[in-house]
């Protein structure tokens, strides 16, 4: 490697300084100089906030005309650009990876969430050392890196305290992390890290994540400035919300009171509308109809309509709170003299909003797991919770409707996870940085993606992209840079190919022209999707094909009428897939076929004590979903209470408990259904030897499953359990011995969380069948 590509920021480390002092045999020989420390940064090279929003769609901001109030997302566009054609992944892990890295998701190893990553290079979800992230190339030239909030980017089975923990954020580059790693947590009780040690929030009526998060940032902020005022810093600023579950302060969710009672068909056309007024989008812009698979509200029997009002009420509410964090951000930057170098990045979210909740959720893990169920069932475990008020409180993982997504999405087709239309993958971003950019109210149109956001800020800094970074030859960005559209809105767009893949939901993008096709996944129908796949054959899947130049909504499908395009497009999707790992087409849609190749321990067997806390889910014992037995070993006093194990949170697991002596365990179906076996006798005190044991009637996802419990060799209760969760009972709770820590998962503990046993447990071993 050459001098000077060593020197210019090609290979990255740069090379020590030389010493300036000289050293002879005694000090009386030698000279002492300090050495300068070499500046490898241009002039006034801006610090970076990044701020990134999670699963909210187009149609939301009041800003870009929706009807949710964002004052600061307004704040950072009048400061600033708009722009209403740039483009994300539609779906978590994948956008970040692309986010962090400037290459496509597929190449970075993020196909799919990392829950669901499987083993085809594209899908693994293990972020390489050849693509380094923005965090990795920066802290090499001085910067001081952060990052706040959800990561998601590391493998589900690798985030324990054993790690590997070089694919945390901290070993990404990032000097210093606090937030989560899974795709999503609870507001009220997050399963939170500080760099890679585990903290426990405050169980307390005035906490919330979106708020901490903001705390944190600043306070890291202002040690900036205290102990390295002259660095440059590279804030990442990426909160749960709008994820689900929705959770946020009632007064905030009563903020939006009455105002989507006509429901979502009826919002999108004032949407549509002022959006049109306020220039986001063009004036011959079509609206887009509803799916036909996908509920009209006027198809919603009038008994449940206060329920799904609800639902998206407090989703605003929680949005609108989410903003008000940002501008405690803004406002800090403004306090410490450095929002005029600060190049801000505001992208209004991940993907586009999310129909997980499919028909309306109090627990939007059944989604994800494929269970069917009915409104009439999550209204009837709702009253059992106090009804509509307990809405966005932690006794509910609530979602809205799949109807409140799309219309969140408006003026496009369908939501997060649909790749091929821009519902799932068209995000509103805004731009600041008034030391280099004037404020511009003409919105910025030119087509990018959000791997565009590394190269924009590494010209922007003024370095290149590394060839190497810590001795790994550097695989290409695949990003361009969008800083030529700073100055003129005009400008044509410079970026020429783009592809999409989600699920088999497909697209690519080509000189203004955009091809796609549906896929068989229907994100607001997830239960159908094994049935669909039977009858799918991608060789034959019909595609759509839309002139972006003269229809911004993907609304006139043109692939009847030139069908050459079509078959020109298709195969430059084929060899761009090929290229970037997407093969094989659809993997990410593997784990809703094939539930048993989840990720998972290896192991069948575990010793554990009560040293033994946050084990996340994917690496902890397969408990309610496989064939075990748990032996636990403990000295019990009178009356004796508090949780032996629990495995997962309120929104589902199971835990085996003690309450006045009396033995309960409890299998929490994702809150609809409690199956609860109780002792009828207390224990004795004295030492005992306590056995669960769970057997499956069958193989099959779902499937009824019979729990005995033993005390020293003799059944003392059991319970049927019609139903079982095949995959998860929640994205980040966790596995403990002698405490429920996070979210609790019996209502019979809820106000003891965390419900620590007040004996003593000397050791539990768990088994596990080998399927």
């Amino acid at each position: 490697m050459s001098e000077k590509s060593t020197a210019n920021g090609a290979v990255l480390p740069f090379p020590p300084t030389p010493s300036a002092s000289t050293a002879g045999y005694t000090l009386v020989e030698s000279t002492h100089h300090r050495r300068e420390r070499p500046r490898r940064l241009p002039e006034n090279a801006p610090n970076v906030l990044i701020v990134l929003l999670d699963d909210v769609g187009f149609g939301l901001a009041d800003t870009v005309g929706g009807e949710v109030h964002t004052p600061n997302f307004t704040r950072v566009v009048e400061a600033g650009l708009g722009y209403n054609c740039f483009h994300t992944t539609s779906i978590c892990s994948p956008t970040r990876a692309a986010l962090l890295t400037g290459r496509n998701h597929h190449r970075v190893h993020s196909g799919t969430i990392a829950e669901r990553a499987v083993d085809w290079d594209g899908y693994t979800g293990v972020i390489g050392k050849d693509t380094a992230t923005i965090a990795e190339v920066l802290r090499h030239y001085g910067y001081k890196t952060a990052a706040f909030g959800k990561w998601h980017n590391s493998p589900a089975d690798q985030t324990t305290a054993m790690g590997p923990l070089d694919r945390w954020p901290t070993g990404h580059g990032f000097e210093h992390f606090y937030g989560f790693i899974a795709g999503e947590t609870s507001q009220w009780e997050p399963r939170l890290y500080e760099n890679t040690n585990p903290v426990e929030p405050p169980h307390d009526e005035h906490y919330h994540l979106s708020e901490d998060l903001a705390d944190k940032a600043i306070t890291w902020l202002r040690r900036h400035e205290a102990y390295a005022p002259d660095a440059p810093f590279l804030l990442y600023w990426a909160p749960g919300a709008a994820h689900g579950p929705h959770h946020i302060f009632k007064e905030w969710a009563d903020r939006y009171r009455g105002r989507f009672d006509d429901g979502w068909d009826a919002y999108r056309e004032r949407v549509f509308q002022r959006q049109k007024d306020k220039g986001w989008i063009p004036a011959d812009a079509t609206l887009t109809p509803r799916a036909d698979s996908m509920q009209g509200w006027d198809e919603i029997p009038e008994s449940e309509r206060p329920f799904q009002a609800r639902l998206m009420e407090v989703f605003a509410g929680f949005l609108e709170h989410v903003d008000a964090q940002v501008g405690r951000l803004l406002d800090e930057l403004e306090r410490l003299d450095r929002h005029e170098n600060t190049l801000v990045l505001y992208i209004f979210g991940d993907n586009g909003s999310s129909a997980e909740g499919q028909r309306g959720s109090i627990s939007e893990l059944l989604a994800q797991n494929g269970i069917p169920n009915t409104v009439a069932e999550q209204l009837a475990a709702l009253d059992k919770l106090g009804g509509l008020p307990v809405l966005g409180s932690p006794r509910t993982d609530n979602m809205y409707h799949a109807g409140w997504a799309w219309a969140g999405n408006t003026p496009f087709h369908h939501t997060k996870l649909v790749a091929s239309h821009f519902g799932g993958t068209r995000n509103a971003m805004a731009v600041s940085w008034p030391a280099r950019i004037k404020p511009d109210a003409r919105l910025r149109s030119q087509f990018h993606h959000v791997n565009d956001v590394v190269p924009t800020i590494y010209e922007a800094i003024g370095i290149p992209a590394p060839e190497s970074v810590d001795g790994f030859d550097q695989k290409p960005i695949d990003g361009t840079s969008f800083l030529y559209t700073f100055d003129d809105a005009g400008m044509p767009t410079r970026k020429t190919v783009q592809y999409f893949e989600n699920n088999a939901s497909r697209g690519i993008y080509a000189d203004g022209w955009y091809a796609c096709a549906f896929g068989p996944f229907v994100p607001w129908d997830t239960p159908s999707t094994a049935q669909r796949l039977k009858g799918w054959d991608m060789a034959t899947e019909p595609w759509e094909l839309y002139d972006l130049r003269t229809d911004f909504s993907q609304a006139h499908d043109l692939a009847a009428v030139q069908p050459t395009k079509v078959e020109e497009l298709k195969a430059l999707f084929k060899e761009v897939s090929r290229n970037n790992l997407v093969w094989p087409v659809g993997a990410g849609l593997w784990l809703r076929l094939h539930p048993e190749d989840r990720i998972a321990s290896p192991y069948t067997r575990w010793r554990f004590d009560e040293s033994v806390t946050r084990m996340p889910e994917f690496t902890a014992p397969g408990l309610g979903k496989q064939d075990s037995v748990v032996e636990i070993e403990l000295t019990a006093g009178d009356q004796a209470s508090g949780v032996l194990y629990a495995l997962g949170g309120f929104s589902g697991g199971v835990s085996l408990f003690m309450d006045k002596g009396m033995l309960v365990y409890e299998y929490n179906m994702l809150i609809l259904d409690r199956y609860q076996a109780r002792s009828r006798q207390p224990l004795a005190a004295g030492r005992h030897v306590v056995t669960v044991e769970t057997r499956f009637e069958s193989a099959e996802p779902m499937g009824p499953a019979t729990v005995t419990l033993q005390v020293d060799g003799e059944v003392v209760a059991g319970v049927a359990v019609a139903r079982t969760v095949p995959l998860a009972f929640s994205a980040s709770e966790t596995f403990g011995v002698g405490v429920d820590l996070g979210s609790p998962v019996s209502p019979d503990y809820f106000d003891r969380r965390p419900f620590r046993f007040d004996g003593t447990i000397h050791g539990v071993t768990v088994e596990v069948s080998a399927g």
